[in-house]
């Protein structure tokens, strides 16, 4: 019995890109919490060596080696020293309930970073941000229920459509002394797990063709994607986007970086990606009083 909970583990790591979303979105909802399968290799090799089993414990070889090959490198610590790259970004969904503003804001202050992008923002929310970041970050470009801010003046700066019928996501151009960048801003629509429906994304998977649709025809060729995807990168209902950019805590993070739940997190839905301009490192900050926790990543410009 152990030894084919070990080959069952292993077949759905090694496999999980197999397993279809046509019932429940059972495919994108393993693959959001698949790093913690790998916690089933010490609760079987604990149950092998009570059971005394040679072929368990030889099993057990199948899905530790599959979690190393899928994860082993996000283990690692592969961010150059922090303040070698030439723009610092930080994203943050900070929660429409977290009226504590300027918790918040002291906390983006703090990080040093740049350009600086908000989710959930609300009516009320908005001029709190705009008053307490107006000195680190003289321009701002807000959109429904999302912003930026910048220490760089910003231009072309427009709502993108990702078929929600209200605005969750921008992209505006930021004049950064290395030249221009693009940045979209985007809140994805949130996902549920329901015992009679499975994992509701749908429309999250919809909002997510269109965001890529928008990113793959810009014409700057350094691009640059912040916010709340409600999803990770190996959530196949996000190739549309990850397919087509790099993720900043995959190329030089340290870790998983997970970012949700604050209080316990346990995944990584919100995320820093590039296109044209390469991540140095990357990390999660402090608590800020949201239920997510904010993210920032250091980018250097290509030669």
């Amino acid at each position: 019995m152990v030894a084919a909970l070990a080959l069952l583990v292993s077949l759905v790591m090694a496999f999980h890109s197999g397993i279809p979303n046509d019932i429940g979105n059972l495919g994108s909802l393993t693959e959001t919490f698949l790093p913690w399968l790998g916690l089933a290799v010490p609760i079987l090799l604990l149950a092998a060596l009570l059971r005394r089993s040679a072929t368990a414990l030889v099993a057990l070889v199948l899905p530790a080696y599959a979690w190393v090959h899928l994860f082993g490198g996000l283990t690692l610590d592969k961010a150059e020293v922090r303040g070698s790259g030439d723009l610092t970004v930080l994203t943050h969904n900070v929660d429409a309930a977290n009226t504590d503003y300027d918790r918040t804001v002291r906390e983006v202050i703090a990080s040093g970073a740049d350009v600086v992008a908000l989710q959930e923002l609300t009516e009320a929310a908005v001029p709190e941000y705009g008053n307490g970041l107006a000195a680190a970050y003289p321009y701002r470009a807000v959109e429904g229920t999302v912003g930026l801010w910048s220490k760089y003046p910003l231009d072309d700066t427009d709502e993108v459509d990702i078929g929600l019928g209200w605005t969750r996501a921008l992209r505006s151009t930021a004049a950064t002394p290395e030249g221009p960048v693009a940045f979209y801003v985007a809140h994805l629509p949130s996902v549920r797990v329901k015992v009679d429906a499975g994992f509701t994304a749908d429309r999250r998977d919809r909002s997510a063709e269109l965001l890529g649709e928008a990113i793959v025809d810009d014409p700057v060729g350094q691009v640059v994607l912040l916010g709340d995807l409600n999803g990770t990168m190996n959530d196949r209902s996000l190739a549309p986007v990850t397919s087509q950019m790099r993720s900043a805590q995959g190329a030089a993070g340290d870790g998983f970086g997970f970012s949700w739940p604050s209080s316990f997190p346990v995944t990584r839905i919100d995320q820093i990606m590039t296109k044209g301009i390469d991540p140095v490192s990357s990390w999660v900050l402090e608590d800020s009083g949201s239920d997510h926790l904010p993210l920032a990543a250091e980018l250097r410009f290509r030669q």
